[in-house]
């Protein structure tokens, strides 16, 4: 992470105010667990929290403090939404336990956001992965927006926790369908998350990340039936 130029976004958080859009903020992707994981290594750092080593808690106090001050600073300036990114889970369940999780995560979490929710921030929560073993803990430390992946979680799964709890920010699968499906497959897809998810209360966004090697028909069936499906909620 290189030098925050703090001048430019505070210009750039002005300008977009004026033209009546929402000014965004944004700690860096990893800013808590993964860089916990930069420095010490991932399974170093898991060895670290099962043995209750004192230094462990030395260096989360010196990363909370780094990201506390950004987030503060992003407040200042007004922003509308503060977004927390991490990666947290892996194809089938979380990179450390629920219990790790509470321990040594979840209370740092809930301090990073008091400012952004004290101010009447919208904080947004980012994490690939398997989340369902720390959805519950992700919730109540103040998440207003929950973006995590479709299939690795289960759409039906994410229905019944999540819809209505917080506003879901749906990343489109892009390890199978989306890759190697065909276009109805993809349209069927979409139309399955649209219906299942959404609602004339709002609360459902979708995002997708297109990476190389999709076949471009796909692309385009997956564009038509973002369009087609956005509001065919039941």
């Amino acid at each position: 992470m290189g030098p925050i130029d703090w001048s430019a976004i505070k210009e750039k958080t002005a300008a977009i105010r004026q033209s009546g859009e929402l000014p965004v903020g944004s700690l860096e992707h990893g800013h808590l667990f993964l860089r916990l994981s930069y420095l010490r290594g991932y399974e170093r750092l898991l060895y670290d929290m099962a043995d209750g080593d004192r230094r462990l808690w030395q260096s989360i106090e010196m990363v909370e403090a780094f990201s506390l001050g950004i987030v503060r600073r992003y407040v200042d300036l007004g922003v509308a939404m503060m977004r927390y990114p991490e990666d947290l889970g892996m194809q089938r369940g979380p990179m450390l336990s629920p219990g790790h999780f509470r321990q040594h995560i979840k209370p740092v979490y809930e301090r990073l956001m008091a400012p952004a929710r004290a101010a009447g921030c919208l904080v947004h929560m980012h994490s690939d992965g398997d989340l369902r073993d720390l959805v519950d803990d992700l919730v109540v430390s103040g998440v207003d927006a929950l973006n995590l992946q479709d299939l690795v979680n289960g759409i039906d799964w994410i229905a019944a926790r999540l819809k209505g709890r917080v506003c879901i920010d749906l990343d489109i699968d892009r390890q199978s369908i989306t890759r190697f499906g065909s276009p109805e497959q993809i349209d069927g897809l979409i139309r399955a998350e649209v219906q299942k998810l959404g609602s004339p209360a709002g609360g459902l966004m979708m995002i997708y990340g297109l990476y190389p090697g999709v076949p471009l028909e796909n692309v385009q069936a997956l564009m038509d039936a973002l369009e087609r499906y956005a509001t065919f909620y039941s």
